[in-house]
């Protein structure tokens, strides 16, 4: 068993924390928040949503199916924006998914979307990597849920420059019908209307920073203290 509780997580969603692996540090474990349940999930979920089996309200176990599906259709082509995920291992907060841990080439881990826009703003180097990544999606009809700032990280060089993001929440379908069962039109229909409220939110965001509101610390690294720090006090008013 992986000892996990006596470890700061370095982030976390609203339902699983994240922990850099003990003995990897290239790796994450995925774990389910100890006071939020699968149970307290299905219950929060409106009608018809709320009769599906328990299972399918576990993310760790969609993410591994998922992402394991999408590898044997697109190959390892997939992991151009989506981590890798590995195996199931037992913790003191019980199931965990082991998966790949996106760094920049300096090591620490990567920021997320969110968090570099407040400190960096959009600037067209950033607009075409978001780019990068809608297009990607649409193309391989990736099965995801809303595609929020805080879900996606960005991999910076050693000099600071973007090399890609990578969504690293969030996939699997998000109705009754599995995703791969629609028409493909219906699905690139789908996506495409994701991609528009990503970016919806992305410009909602924008104007939040020029307006000085501080953003939610949902989707801010945890477990570096200085970047926390940069984070609330920084700001992208002069960056958009």
């Amino acid at each position: 068993m992986i000892l996990l509780q006596q470890i700061k997580p370095f982030a976390q969603g609203g339902n699983r924390l994240c922990f850099v692996h003990p003995e990897d540090a290239n790796l994450c474990i995925k774990v389910r928040r100890p006071d939020f349940t699968l149970e307290d999930l299905r219950r929060k979920k409106g009608f018809p949503k709320n009769l599906r089996r328990l299972s399918a309200f576990d993310d760790n176990l969609e993410e591994y199916q998922v992402i394991h599906s999408l590898e044997k259709v697109c190959g390892d082509t997939i992991y151009r924006h989506i981590y890798r995920c590995y195996e199931f291992v037992e913790t003191d907060f019980g199931p965990g998914l082991v998966t790949e841990l996106i760094r920049d080439a300096d090591g620490r881990v990567s920021v997320s979307l969110k968090q570099y826009l407040w400190a960096e703003g959009y600037h067209s180097a950033c607009q075409q990597a978001v780019g990068e990544l809608t297009h990607f999606w649409l193309a391989q009809a990736v099965p995801s849920r809303e595609l929020l700032t805080h879900n996606i990280v960005v991999q910076l060089d050693d000099i600071g420059n973007i090399v890609r993001l990578v969504v690293v929440d969030g996939l699997g379908a998000s109705t009754l019908i599995p995703f791969k069962w629609l028409p493909r039109m219906l699905q690139k229909r789908k996506i495409q209307a994701k991609i528009k409220r990503l970016n919806d939110r992305i410009s909602d965001f924008l104007d939040h920073c020029a307006e000085g509101r501080e953003p939610s610390r949902v989707g801010m690294l945890m477990h570096r203290d200085e970047t926390a720090k940069e984070f609330i006090s920084g700001s992208c008013q002069s960056k958009r």
